[in-house]
């Protein structure tokens, strides 16, 4: 616990937090940590500040972006399952503070009734309000190897993940879902590769749309990039070539990418702003997709 404790803001700027309508259902976003700031109180309690960037997507407003801070009061506690696995939980003991704000509203309709009716922050709220409130549950099996779940997991239980990447001898950075529809973007990231002679394995399937372009992005062009699409309603060009460009066609995808040390974002785009695949871009036909995924680092082959 002491540990982790120790590494929790370190963590959380150097990840993503994927948002879900459920544990089971596709990202429908992101959102990105620029600023964190932790403690442990007398009571016992950890006490974090955290403040940053991200989007949404919803079908009423299409893209949504916003900026987001709070403060979060958690309670630890922890278990050991009959496989030794350790389950610490934090349960959310006061929330103090949580401000969400609508940044762009790419439906020009929808961010026209949100001057009338703040509908788009209400959602964000609850969202994030409601994510805030259900605490967090961080499992460390006996290999040493960490799973993380928003809300409070019962003992032996694992979260959802798309793929059973057990016994490859890879470090597992994320195993999601997501959806992506027409003209937008998704950035798995940051991902940190720390040695020479290492690579990002990734192995998915996309349905739904005939194809999609796959993208690595240095860690500041990831970032510009990343800002670009929160500034902006629409989707426009990247700010700097990707390290890696690659069409995904529907159905299976393996693609290993050596990579010298470093930091980076995969991007999964369905745009015709960036790579070589045009979606067709029928406002009455929204071809997104689903794109089941898993991203690891291993040996370089």
């Amino acid at each position: 616990m002491s540990s982790g404790l120790g590494e929790f803001c370190k963590q959380m700027m150097s990840k993503n937090a994927p948002l879900q309508l459920s544990v089971d259902s596709p990202v429908i976003g992101r959102f990105y940590a620029r600023s964190c700031q932790q403690q442990q109180l007398q009571n016992g309690d950890f006490y974090v500040q955290f403040s940053g960037v991200g989007y949404a997507f919803t079908n009423i407003s299409k893209k949504l972006t916003f900026s987001m801070s709070g403060s979060v009061q958690y309670a630890q506690d922890f278990q050991v399952s009959e496989d030794c696995d350790i389950y610490a939980y934090f349960r959310s003991s006061k929330i103090q503070s949580s401000d969400f704000r609508i940044n762009k509203i790419e439906q020009p309709f929808a961010s026209f009734m949100n001057t009338l009716s703040p509908m788009g922050e209400n959602f964000g709220k609850q969202l994030v309000g409601g994510k805030l409130s259900e605490g967090f549950t961080v499992i460390r099996d006996k290999n040493g190897a960490d799973d993380f779940s928003i809300g409070i997991l019962d003992l032996g239980k694992k979260p959802f993940h798309p793929y059973d990447v057990h016994g490859t001898g890879r470090a597992t950075v994320e195993n999601m879902r997501t959806e992506i529809h027409e003209n937008q973007r998704d950035f798995v990231g940051p991902i940190e590769i720390k040695d020479a002679g290492r690579a990002l394995y990734l192995n998915g399937t996309v349905d739904g749309a005939p194809a999609i372009d796959l993208m690595v992005l240095g860690r500041a062009e990831g970032d510009a990039a990343i800002q670009l699409y929160v500034d902006y309603p629409m989707v426009g060009p990247l700010p700097a070539p990707p390290v890696l460009s690659a069409p995904l066609g529907s159905g299976n995808f393996q693609k290993t990418i050596p990579l010298p040390p470093g930091q980076y974002y995969v991007m999964l785009d369905n745009s015709a702003s960036a790579g070589t695949v045009n979606p067709p871009g029928n406002p009455l036909d929204d071809r997104a997709a689903v794109v089941n995924y898993v991203v690891q680092i291993g040996d370089a082959p």
